[in-house]
């Protein structure tokens, strides 16, 4: 993953880390990563085609060797000791339009991506903006920020299946999207994505209707109404880029997997013993945030919120590991880290939280060879 900011709609394709070459052995991953944390691989294979992928783990899964899949690396937390095995780093390009669909090699940079949506004046992910990673790894999260998720738009995914040991496709409801998770998610061993296809809406160069709230006082809307593409497109850069969460090499605060915690889901009973707590510790005219999940009267809070009056403010640490200066859910590496300062830091977070207001965080990156 290379560690560079978007500014405005451009075809220019970013530079790749690493060329289509033989396998590396002892191969550094740690810059393949946008932490750029984490001990070498074994073997790194880089494919540039779909063939390439699905031959490079069927000879891994032929051979018994434990592969690990790289995209982007923007969620992504590998071990100091790094990974005893094939790390499988999938560039392969390919951008698609026909009409409003959109077809995604899982190699493509996704922010890129975005931006020629935007330039051809369809409306769906124009809100997804400047999120570093590839087009892969979207559905496998159903990325989301600022009032959209991919599953609204992801129309079906082509992966390759190990099980069945061949190439299969996925609907969007065969996909089991839900927050911030998916099918691939439940079995990550089973799946490697290959391209995603999405249906785009033509709105006459409109955005889709702002959801987000802060997205709407941005752009000095109300929700529900539709903006010119580009103007949505660039506020969301715009209000990423002040939470440090649009790659800048020179920016530490970016040297980081963006939200490193997934807001909790809340049934109806921990949320009562939630406020109980939150009017033990701030007070009875503090109200924390709180947005309907689903069925049975579940509740969604904010994880920033609950880092942030655990104690865990904008900055914190002494150490290599930190709290972002921007957002209190980015965990950062301060330029000379290791990912056990990393899981340090998160460590302290999770159980500071967990005495403050009896709930625990969830991280949000993939870990390889560690667990938080």
């Amino acid at each position: 993953m290379t560690a560079t900011s978007v500014t405005g709609p451009s075809r220019k394709r970013r530079a790749r880390t690493l060329e289509p070459v033989q396998p590396l052995h002892d191969a550094p991953l740690a810059p393949l990563t946008t932490f750029r944390l984490g001990g070498p691989a074994t073997r790194l294979v880089t494919a540039t085609t779909d063939d390439e992928v699905v031959a490079a783990v069927r000879e891994a899964d032929a051979a018994g060797t434990p592969l690990l899949i790289i995209g982007g690396g923007s969620n992504l937390v590998i071990g100091d000791k790094g990974f005893d095995g094939t790390a499988l780093r999938i560039a392969t390009t390919g951008f698609a339009l026909d009409g409003t669909r959109l077809e995604l090699a899982a190699g493509e940079v996704w922010t890129d991506a975005v931006a020629r949506t935007v330039e051809a004046g369809l409306a769906g992910i124009e809100c997804l903006a400047g999120i570093p990673g590839s087009a892969g790894a979207t559905p496998i999260q159903n990325v989301g920020a600022y009032g959209q998720d991919v599953s609204a738009t992801v129309t079906e995914v082509v992966a390759y299946d190990r099980r069945a040991e061949e190439t299969v496709t996925l609907t969007n409801a065969e996909c089991a999207f839900s927050y911030r998770h998916s099918l691939f998610k439940d079995e990550p061993e089973r799946y490697v994505v290959l391209r995603v296809r999405f249906d785009l809406e033509d709105a006459d160069g409109m955005s889709a209707p702002i959801k987000y709230p802060e997205t709407a006082r941005a752009l000095g809307v109300e929700a529900g109404d539709r903006v010119p593409l580009g103007q949505a497109r660039e506020t969301v850069l715009r209000l990423r880029a002040g939470k440090g969460m649009v790659l800048d090499p020179e920016d530490h605060d970016t040297w980081s997997a963006g939200s490193f915690f997934t807001n909790p889901i809340l049934t109806a009973g921990e949320y009562e013993n939630f406020l109980t707590r939150v009017t033990g510790r701030l007070g009875p005219d503090v109200a924390p945030p709180a947005f309907p999940a689903g069925e049975n009267g579940a509740v969604k809070t904010s994880a920033a919120w609950l880092i942030d009056r655990a104690g865990f403010t904008k900055g914190y640490g002494t150490g290599p590991a930190r709290i972002s200066t921007k957002h209190t859910l980015a965990l950062t590496n301060r330029g000379e880290a290791t990912t056990e300062d990393l899981l340090a830091l998160a460590r302290e977070v999770v159980a500071g939280v967990r005495d403050a207001f009896g709930i625990t965080l969830v991280n949000e990156p993939v870990t390889v060879g560690v667990e938080l």
